[in-house]
């Protein structure tokens, strides 16, 4: 196929122009891959889910066995802490699991450290 000298600077235009289009899309226009819209919905579902369930953790911190001798063993321990806390007292197990989801002991220990200010 013999293309004529006239086409080939409006091919090189249209090639340039289709990659300009694909950079400055995925750069600048939101553009997104398949990959990364699910990976950041996956977290926006489970970000939602430990925000759902941390009324309920505080509420099994409560009503578990001896609640102040609980809240002073969070108060004395660390930031980094207090998540493995919540997790050992099985707080923060999810709904039909024997496991602790530390993301919720996480946010758990947070809502409890506001409630005591």
């Amino acid at each position: 196929m013999k293309i004529p000298p006239q086409a080939k600077p409006a091919l090189w235009g249209a090639a340039g122009g289709a990659l300009a289009l694909a950079i400055i899309g995925f750069s600048w226009g939101g553009w997104t891959t398949e990959a990364s819209a699910e990976r950041k919905a996956k977290e926006r579902a489970e970000a939602a889910v430990v925000a759902a369930l941390v009324p309920v953790c505080v509420a099994k911190f409560h009503a578990g066995g001896d609640v102040a001798a609980q809240r002073a063993a969070l108060k004395k321990a660390n930031s980094w802490e207090q998540g493995p806390v919540i997790e050992k007292g099985g707080w923060a197990n999810m709904p039909g699991t024997t496991t602790a989801n530390s993301a919720l002991a996480r946010a758990c220990a947070e809502a409890l450290g506001k409630e005591t200010k």
